[in-house]
């Protein structure tokens, strides 16, 4: 148990960052004070504030780690509740380029709640701390600094149902977990810093989800089903079992070809993925809820990290620093390695340096970051630089699955990468790469699954944009 170390911390943002947050910081700070704009406490559905709650988030398998190093027990917790686990290179069925993966139990556990339920268990466990304290039903207005700016003071905020203006939380430490709607960048401007620098990659993302309840079983001894876009069929889905006997799809697009909304249109798109089951299993299935679409329009990095001053006394934290595309379902799982590193900082007995600590989360992100971003670039119609070092991993990329698709040890290999549990110069081991290529020169690599759609669709995935 680390000491106290100051009087009140401030986390901006009740959202599952704000909450790994909120646990970090509870044994360092005698009161901490969590502000969001909806309601909170008891609440096990999708919530207004937070519109990706409808759909599909994951925690991979270094994100359950780290869950469970936040809040010891609360595996078994979720488990009692009926969440499922599920084993990333085991009991997950993967389809790349058309084609499905072997599978192997690797010991990559991946949490199978809903949002609104891996939510509510994590909440819990927060609101059982006992010198944390939520303030529900707020605004945040912006932050409250000493008059040269060199140090945060504390946040403004509006209490929404009380009639009363604004007023001034004052904290020895201000966090903000807002999310991609941060204003951090406006309000260091505001008080003399440098702009924030981002970075951006338009991936014109759209995902529908829907929950059901099944007749038939189309998983067999696997938890999920996910046939991944490639730039032949740029649509994916991920169809999951989750909590309360239900299973829960969502299916994707990129580069505007997104899923439709109303039912037969959401079924036609959803017949032309790689995986026949899945359509197979939803036509036959009782729908739960409507269907619900996201637009998610570009990745995005702000780069804190390169900020040459900085306010003493203020972190920013996950997707307020980073949004990564969904589709790898990264966001939950960089967020707690964050609130692990924000807590062994606490533990050495003093405030974090805010420079310092948003360096230490570059560090976290960047991986993933990289990893992605050279995926996503794989796309011709994704516009970014794509260098001899980008082009030669997509080659490499192909040829692994190709392996993977005849070898299990390959599919372990690289979930364990895809699940941020080892670095991706794993993936560059001699042995492994030897193993590759040897597969490679003894089978050419095959072609994936014949589209499943419309020509129109074959035209978008090599870069058109559609009309």
């Amino acid at each position: 148990m680390s000491s106290v170390i100051a009087g009140r911390a401030v986390v901006l943002g009740g959202s599952i960052t704000g909450l790994f947050a909120a646990a970090a910081l509870a044994p360092s700070y005698r009161e901490v004070v969590l502000v969001d704009r909806d309601r909170l406490i008891g609440v096990r559905e999708w919530r207004r504030g937070a519109p990706q709650t409808r759909h599909i988030n994951g925690l991979l398998a270094r994100g359950h780690q780290a869950l469970e190093e936040l809040f010891p027990g609360i595996t078994q917790e979720m488990a009692d509740d009926g969440v499922p686990f599920s084993d990333l290179a085991g009991t997950v069925r993967w389809y790349f380029h058309g084609r499905r993966l072997k599978q192997v139990r690797a010991g990559l556990s991946c949490v199978a709640a809903t949002r609104p339920v891996l939510e509510y268990h994590v909440r819990r466990r927060v609101e059982a701390m006992p010198n944390v304290t939520f303030l529900e039903e707020c605004d945040v207005v912006g932050l409250s600094a000493t008059p040269d700016g060199s140090r945060v003071t504390g946040a403004r905020i509006h209490r929404r149902n009380e009639g009363t203006g604004e007023e001034t939380l004052d904290a020895d430490l201000v966090v903000d977990t807002t999310g991609r709607g941060s204003r951090s960048p406006k309000w260091l401007v505001e008080l003399g810093y440098q702009q924030v620098d981002e970075q951006r990659t338009k991936v014109d993302i759209g995902y529908a989800s829907r929950h059901y309840r099944l007749r038939s079983d189309p998983f067999g001894d696997d938890h999920s089903i996910n046939p991944v876009a490639s730039p032949v069929l740029p649509r994916g889905a991920i169809f999951t079992k989750t909590d309360g006997g239900r299973v829960e799809l969502t299916t994707y697009g990129i580069l505007g070809d997104h899923p439709p909304t109303d039912e037969a249109g959401f079924n036609d798109f959803v017949k032309t993925l790689a995986a026949p089951e899945i359509h197979e299993a939803i036509v036959d299935a009782e729908p739960l809820d409507d269907i619900a679409l996201f637009r998610f329009p570009t990745t995005m990095w702000r780069r804190f990290d390169l900020l040459t001053a900085a306010p003493d006394r203020f972190l920013v934290m996950g997707d307020a620093v980073c949004t990564p595309n969904p589709v790898y379902a990264q966001a939950q799982s960089l967020s707690a390695l964050e609130a692990l590193a924000l807590r062994a900082r606490l533990r050495r007995g003093f405030a974090p340096d805010p420079l310092a600590f948003q360096q230490e989360v570059a560090a976290i992100i960047r991986p993933a970051w990289e990893m992605t971003t050279s995926v996503d670039l794989g796309f011709p119609g994704v516009e970014g630089r794509r260098t001899l070092a980008t082009r030669l991993m997509h080659v490499f990329s192909r040829r692994l699955h190709d392996a993977a698709t005849r070898d299990a040890r390959f599919t372990a290999a690289f979930m364990r990468v895809a699940g941020l549990v080892d670095p991706p110069a794993a993936l560059m081991r001699p042995g492994l790469v030897l193993g590759v290529l040897r597969t490679a020169w003894r089978t050419p690599p095959r072609q994936g699954a014949p589209l499943r759609t419309a020509p129109s669709v074959g035209r978008r995935a090599r870069g058109r944009r559609p009309r």
